[in-house]
């Protein structure tokens, strides 16, 4: 179908300003936060209500038109990149809170609402929701549950599949679905836990019922600086070791502090590595935690420790590594966050293989971990337009996600695999596993219209990639033989 047809049958179903048909306005939508890809969609369709999604959906269902699903745009693997043959569904006007249940601890939500806004509603019940992605002033929970995010404090109160309770789920053809919801506990298959982290590939989410928690009495936060990055990651390695479970545990390297500080003055010291480890809970335990803490800390060889005295300077200290990601976009002209995730016991190894694999792809990296889960984002500093910096920082990154797999690891801990990490869909998985994908993707999506060409790579294009299966076939990058 083409632009003006396709745009003409939307707008019999939408109101006109909810259909984006011109050239230059659909330039806005050619990628989500990872702008190294582009494309522009043939047309964007902006519905306002679950009525009108379905309408959308099964129009795209009787036209065979592809369907790509958009929140706020901040991904950063490219699963909202728009097919140039379909309709980029953006649900960002969906976004009213429609319950917050004080006595059941629920909120109730429409896709585009901003991650920080339940949270905003939910404080006057003494409430708050607990995953909190560093772009949680901008992301939508739709996107969140599209990408199974986690954020900084995930390492105590878990991912988003650990905190959506219900999901109003629109399939490919039209049929509006509800899972989860007040049975926690009902039979069959648990398919509230396979749409989170689905990437927009089997229903458009347009509903979603969280759990919110209690906002703890006390949170305190220690700052340790280290003069050596494997020492901060070893660090992290004994305290979950010694049985610690710190609401929050973030790393960040020297050239993420540089950045950081001059971007939010938040008092990060010079050193090698900053180690931010809080705690949450009553006063009493929140001090015992920390006592104990700060000594092994010590004893790891932190060479300063920094306890927050205050929630101000406990939000400061939070601040400069929540902006790490902007922050390090003032100091090069383009970066490619990744997002692999490794047994914790593998971070200080990791950490120094990091910095071998950008000296010899002749690039810089500043790493910025959830290191208490393993969820690396080491960010790789490029100039598109400096000769083959981009192709470099491709190989570079494939080389970080491909060691994530040799040491035990995945390739995306919260980011997805979109377009960015399909290659290394095919080293972490063999053709057994990668056929079991495509078959619960056809079982949602029998015409496959749902965001087509994304997360799920074909058995003929990882044959196509010489066979690279961590169990048994070659592994694509040969400095990482040794591993």
């Amino acid at each position: 179908m083409d632009r003006e047809t396709l745009a003409a049958r939307l707008r019999a179903l939408l109101p006109a300003d909810a259909v984006v048909d011109r050239e230059e306005a659909l330039r806005v939508y050619e990628s989500d936060g990872l702008t190294a890809y582009g494309r522009q969609p043939l047309v964007v369709a902006l519905p306002a209500s679950i009525d009108e999604v379905v309408a959308v959906v099964r129009l795209c269902a009787e036209e065979g038109v592809p369907i790509v699903a958009r929140g706020a745009g901040t991904g950063l693997s490219g699963g909202a990149l728009p097919h140039e043959a379909g309709v980029l569904l953006v649900l960002a006007r969906m976004q009213r809170v429609l319950e917050i249940n004080a006595a059941r601890r629920t909120a109730r939500v429409e896709p585009g609402v901003r991650n920080i806004v339940i949270s905003e509603q939910a404080a006057p019940h003494g409430l708050h929701y607990a995953p909190d992605p560093s772009s949680q002033i901008a992301c939508s929970i739709g996107g969140n549950v599209a990408e199974n995010s986690g954020g900084v404090h995930c390492l105590k109160y878990g991912l988003t599949v650990h905190n959506v309770l219900g999901l109003k789920l629109v399939t490919a053809d039209g049929e509006l679905l509800e899972l989860g919801g007040a049975a926690l506990d009902a039979p069959g298959l648990d398919l509230l836990a396979v749409v989170n982290g689905s990437e927009g590939l089997l229903g458009i989410v347009v509903e979603v019922t969280v759990r919110l928690l209690p906002v703890p009495e006390t949170a305190r936060v220690v700052m340790a600086a280290f003069d050596d990055v494997a020492a901060a990651g070893r660090a992290v390695a004994e305290v979950i070791a010694a049985g610690m479970l710190p609401a929050g545990m973030e790393l960040m390297d020297r050239l993420a502090l540089t950045a950081a500080e001059a971007f939010s003055q938040a008092g990060y010291p010079d050193c090698a590595a900053v180690l931010l480890c809080e705690f949450d809970g009553t006063p009493e335990e929140v001090d015992a935690q920390l006592e104990r803490v700060c000594t092994m800390l010590r004893g790891a060889g932190a060479v300063t420790l920094t306890t927050s005295q205050s929630e101000a300077e406990r939000v400061r200290l939070w601040a400069g590594r929540k902006a790490a990601f902007p922050a390090v976009g003032r100091i090069a002209p383009d970066y490619y966050c990744m997002d692999g995730t490794i047994p914790r016991r593998e971070l200080a190894t990791v950490l120094t293989e990091i910095a071998r694999l950008g000296e010899a792809h002749g690039l810089a990296v500043a790493n910025v971990f959830h290191a208490g889960d393993g969820n690396l984002h080491p960010l790789i500093l490029y100039d598109a337009n400096e000769g083959d910096q981009l192709e470099r920082a491709e190989r570079l990154g494939a080389a970080i996600l491909e060691l994530c797999v040799r040491v035990g690891g995945t390739i995306t801990g919260e980011h997805g695999v979109g377009v960015e990490k399909i290659d290394q869909m095919c080293v972490q998985f063999g053709s057994a596993e990668l056929q079991r994908f495509h078959d619960l993707k056809a079982a949602f999506d029998p015409a496959g219209i749902l965001n087509p060409g994304k997360a799920i790579p074909t058995l003929a294009r990882c044959s196509e990639l010489g066979g690279m299966h961590v169990h048994g076939g070659k592994l694509p990058h040969p400095e990482l033989e040794r591993f």
